[in-house]
Order: C-alpha cells, then structure tokens, then sequence
C-alpha cells in the first residue's frame, strides 16, 4: 500500500495572516522555493550607502594611502639611503628593505585574511595600525649606517603592519556594497596611488630639508598615525562571520589541480618581480644620470599620478579587450621601458 508524503513546508503563513483571508483553519500555507529565496535575500540587503557605507569605504581609502601609498613610495628613502644614510651598503641591499617590507604585505595578508573570515577585522586593524604607527617612530631613531635598525623598523615592522592592513580594509566594503562594490573598491584603491603622490612629495621636503632624517621620518610618522587613527574610527563591519570556517586545505588541493589557474599564478609572481623596480630605482636613477634634483625629486611623483590614471581606466579597457590580454599588453610595456632604460645608461656613459 502506498504511503502518500507530505512534502516540507518552506514558509509558513503566521495564523493570523490566515484569518485575516478569512481562513478558520490552521493550515500550513506553502509557498514556492523562489519566495522564501526572495525573502530572505530581503532581510540580506546591501545598503549600497549611508553613513555608515561610505565611512567605512573612506577609513578603507586612508588605509591604503597610509600603507601600500607608504611602501611605493620607498624610492626616496633608497635614494636618501644610497646617497647619506647607509653609505656602505650596496644600491641592492637597501632595495631589500623596500622587498622585504612589500614581500610581507602580500605574505602575512594570507594569515590576515583567514583571521578576517573569522572575525577578528577590529583586531587586525587596530594592531596593524599601532604596528605601523611605532615602526616609522621607530625608524626615526635609526642611526647611520646601522643597516639591521633600518631593516627591522622599515622592512620587518611596517611590512608585518601593512600586511595585517591590506585585505581587512578592502574586504570590509563588500559589507556594504554590491552592485556599486567595482566602483567603491575602486576609489579605495585610489588611495595607494594619492599616498604615492604625497608621501614623496612631503618626504623629500622633510629629509633633504632643515629637519633631517630624524625629526623628519617623525613628521611623517604623525601624519601616518593621525590618519590611522581616523581610519579605525571610521570603519565598521555589518555582516557576522561565516559560521563554518573556510577549508584553505581543501581549497589550496583543489587550486593545485588546475593548471590554468596555476600558470596564472605563477605568471603574477614573475609580474610583482618588476613591478616594483621603477618605484624603488626610479629617483636614484634620475640623480645618477645629471638629471635636476627638482625634477628627480617629482619623477617619483609623475609616476605615481600616471599610475592613479592606469588604475582608474583599467576597468573600462579591460571590458573591450579582456584582462588576460590587457595584463599582457601591460606587461610587456612596463618590461620594454624597464629594459629602455638600460639603453638610455649606456648612451649616458658614453
């Protein structure tokens, strides 16, 4: 004989609903799969705005002015390091400086990251700040010639601070924003390339001015710190942490199965190798080669501000020709004026 089911009731009518149709029966009132998803993508709203929004998406902009817009903008302390401060040092062991500390940016983001997943943004914030904060006070105390003080307060310390700072500050703003999430992320970014612009500018001022290395890196470090500050009172989270932690095992197998994603990755790791020698070399090179100091100074600059116009119209390039033929098309542009640049060394010499 057969048994008839009753299927699983999704969305129960509340019984005073029911009588207010006219129902004198307590019947479940069944709707379909869609409704209940529609309801309850409802109470999972992206506000897409407010106060709450949009400061947090600004503490996410001093964040990334403070940290990555900081560490691009390491080519005036090579060029400071090179020629006054560390003069026995080799123009590639102070470059390790600035690797070490970009190295730990995107190293430690993978422990930051699975931190975040589990709800610990205040944390990771507030540490990264006050790490930052002390590391470039710190710095300022390092004495000439003392190549490990340097390394440790500018590559150990301000990297580990950056690397605790980068991932939480951008993935909070998926909190409030979906649909304009490209657009919010994409001002967020901007930040690194106004702290490229700014950082030079001030830092080249202050240590090659009256102040010095000294009260200069201090000067610096105020400006950092208050802008942290502001950034950590500014910025809230809105959605609780996933209830069943991420699997990275899991996930880092499943990664290793595919090759695509594979040469994609390993294509990405050759592309950070010299994404970074311009904006280490870029003002030391300039001053070698008789160039004006003016200009040497703001060459740094010129660059940064071109690459805020890059990060901005990449999007909409990307759209028409596609972002793994827009990513090499700009990869072998950088590397051919990297490259140029040893010709231009060559007929300089001569």
């Amino acid at each position: 004989m057969a048994v008839e089911t009753k299927p699983q009731t999704l969305f129960t009518e509340p019984r005073a609903a029911q009588e207010h149709k006219g129902g004198s029966e307590e019947l479940e009132v069944e709707y379909p799969v869609s409704k209940h998803s529609a309801l309850l993508s409802d109470l999972q709203e992206f506000p897409e705005g407010g106060l709450a929004a949009w400061s947090t998406a600004f503490g996410s902009f001093l964040i990334l002015f403070c940290g990555w817009g900081y560490t691009t903008s390491f080519g005036v302390y090579q060029d400071f390091y090179t020629q006054y401060y560390l003069t026995n040092e080799t123009s590639f062991t102070i470059s390790c400086i600035g690797s070490f500390n970009a190295f730990l940016g995107t190293a430690v983001s993978l422990i930051a990251g699975s931190l975040y997943d589990r709800g610990y943004f205040y944390h990771l914030v507030i540490t990264g700040s006050l790490l930052q904060s002390l590391s470039l006070f710190t710095l300022s105390f390092a004495k000439p010639d003392q190549y490990y003080q340097i390394l440790l307060t500018q590559g150990l310390g301000s990297g580990i601070a950056l690397g605790l700072l980068y991932v939480p500050s951008l993935a909070v703003v998926s909190h409030y924003f979906r649909r304009k999430r490209t657009l919010v992320m994409t001002f967020a970014t901007l930040g690194s390339s106004l702290g490229a612009i700014v950082h030079p500018i001030m830092l080249n001022n202050l240590l090659n001015g009256h102040l010095g290395f000294a009260n200069g890196v201090r000067a610096s470090a105020g400006l950092v710190s208050a802008l942290l500050l502001i950034a950590c009172l500014c910025m809230r989270t809105r959605l609780d942490p996933p209830a069943t932690p991420v699997n990275y095992i899991a996930a880092a197998r499943r990664c290793l199965r595919d090759v695509p994603f594979i040469f994609m990755v390993a294509g990405a790791f050759l592309f950070q190798i010299g994404f970074y020698y311009p904006l280490f070399f870029l003002q030391l090179d300039s001053i070698k080669h008789d160039n004006s100091i003016i200009f040497s100074f703001y060459s740094l600059v010129i660059l940064n501000a071109c690459s805020s116009v890059g990060r901005v119209t990449s999007g909409y390039i990307a759209a028409f020709t596609g972002v793994p033929n827009l990513t090499v098309i700009a990869a072998i542009s950088c590397g051919s004026l990297i490259l140029g640049t040893i010709g231009f060394i060559g007929s300089k010499q001569k």
